[in-house]
């Protein structure tokens, strides 16, 4: 599976953006995806999955951020409001057949390249 992810950018604390993740090469409708982001020195850090029906946050982005997919597409979003300066980082997206666990990152198979978000005070 192959996965691209674009969307970052620069924004204002309190903005939106959206990302998004292209997969290809697969089924994308088996696998739970994931996005993921990394700020400078520090180590990768969860912040949304979707299994099935189901959805998953990260306790900083939770009620800000929604995740959903598409499956015509095999694209998964990820919406993000309110955006703080904390927020900034890489934000990369995931894929694994697995279920569970799906918080932490070696349970996943295959990266996206990341996408940069930069938000300012």
């Amino acid at each position: 599976v192959q996965l691209q992810a674009y969307g970052g950018g620069a924004v204002q604390a309190g903005g939106s953006l959206r990302l998004s993740c292209a997969a290809s090469g697969g089924s994308f409708s088996s696998y739970t995806m994931g996005w993921f982001r990394q700020a400078p020195g520090k180590e990768r850090e969860f912040v949304a999955a979707a299994v099935g029906g189901s959805t998953y946050y990260g306790y900083s982005v939770k009620n800000r951020f929604t995740i959903s997919g598409d499956n015509a597409k095999s694209t998964v979003y990820l919406q993000m409001n309110t955006l703080r300066p904390e927020d900034t980082a890489v934000y990369y997206c995931g894929a694994t057949r697995q279920s569970r666990y799906v918080r932490f990152a070696d349970r996943y198979d295959y990266w996206g390249q990341g996408t940069l978000v930069t938000v300012s005070s």
